[in-house]
């Protein structure tokens, strides 16, 4: 079957799977010769299928960005898992039901309030509770600012004195504003150079730090130098998307990821082409706006899966997308007839996964040969 059988019901997400595999060899390649673990970070995805794909065991290691992350790759019997984001303590009762059955699941935190109830969990249910401690090491979100010493030795205290510190974590979010291969290779110079300084300071105060942890695609792809570092996460990667074309730390042709959608009608004195896949299907992501090249709601191409000059998708409504020459471009009009098969390359690949519950997987471009479940939540 492929992806102009009708049986194929439109909107629906298409992974290349050719193209998910040179992604992962690549970052594989990227990162081989260093003396780290590769922690894949499994919240684009969200799915056992592709998990499977990327892990270097059926165990894990992993990352993940929800709690219903951990209950279903746990359930699948991936047990090496790391929460990466803050914890908030209400969800402490959870986590610990987690780790009750089997998974090994770390969390993260970066202020006392939320060590304390760590502490106070952990010994009330008698069990540990392993924690590292998130760094901010550009300003792009939370942590712990590097250099603030005094609140990194307080927090690592209070973990240390109830066994729960197990090491630093940090997100070079900050990546993502970039586009210069030389301010990348900047930004992962710092990310190491930040987190790496955390852990010394650990150290010296007589405080364990086995875990030394790092993640953004942008800086893995950049990375000069991982020494000091323990292990990395990386997530949309796998997929990629238009964003990090953006970047720059993928081509179009790596993107992995699309909506197969279907045109159902036009609008000729404004030349436009409607599709059926709107901010429901899509997303209403437009981070590339801040971009050089603005993708709109995304980069439309053939069922193959090859760009259609400069048609974007110009405009969302739920359920309706409005298919157009970029603005600017100075390319000609297009008509698509009625029928005509799409797939819409998204711009940021978790925001347009999450609308989805499955993934239709295809070889040769367009030969669909599995479908993998896809869950959501949190």
């Amino acid at each position: 079957m492929n992806l102009n059988d009708p049986a194929i019901e439109t909107p629906c997400l298409v992974v290349d799977r050719a193209r998910v595999l040179r992604n992962i060899a690549r970052l594989r390649e990227k990162v081989g010769g260093a003396d780290v673990v590769l922690r894949p970070h499994l919240k684009t995805v969200k799915s056992i299928d592709a998990a499977r794909l990327v892990m270097t065991s059926p165990q894990g290691p992993a990352a993940i960005s929800t709690l219903k992350e951990a209950e279903e790759f746990g359930r699948h019997g991936v047990t090496d898992l790391l929460y990466a984001v803050g914890i908030a303590p209400q969800k402490l009762d959870r986590v610990v039901r987690i780790s009750q059955s089997g998974v090994d699941l770390a969390i993260v935190t970066d202020n006392i309030e939320a060590a304390k109830a760590i502490v106070a969990t952990a010994t009330s249910y008698e069990q540990l509770i392993p924690t590292l401690i998130e760094i901010d090491v550009d300003g792009h979100r939370s942590g712990i600012k590097v250099g603030d010493d005094m609140s990194l030795v307080a927090v690592a205290s209070i973990l240390h004195e109830a066994g729960c510190l197990r090491g630093v974590m940090t997100h070079a979010g900050g990546s993502y504003g970039l586009t210069e291969q030389a301010a990348l290779e900047a930004a992962a110079d710092n990310e190491r150079t930040g987190i790496v300084q955390a852990a010394e300071l650990l150290r010296t105060n007589n405080l364990p730090c086995d875990v030394v942890s790092i993640g953004s695609t942008p800086t893995v792809f950049s990375s000069r130098d991982l020494s000091g570092i323990t292990e990395i996460r990386a997530g949309v990667f796998q997929f990629f998307d238009l964003y990090q074309a953006g970047v720059g730390v993928c081509a179009v042709k790596d993107i992995a990821l699309s909506v197969l959608t279907t045109v159902i009608g036009h609008q000729r004195e404004r030349q436009w082409t409607i599709i059926d896949s709107g901010w429901m299907a899509l997303s209403s992501d437009r981070g590339t706006a801040s971009q050089p090249v603005d993708q709109y709601y995304g980069l439309v191409c053939d069922v193959r899966g090859e760009p259609i000059g400069d048609l974007v998708v110009l405009k969302v409504n739920q359920e309706h997308g409005v298919v157009a020459v970029r603005p600017g471009s100075g390319s000609a009009p297009m008509e698509l007839p009625v029928g005509t098969r799409l797939r819409v390359l998204p711009n940021h690949a978790c925001a347009t996964a999450a609308q989805h519950n499955k993934y239709e997987i295809v070889e040769a471009c367009m030969e669909v040969t599995e479908t993998w479940p896809r869950f959501g939540g949190w």
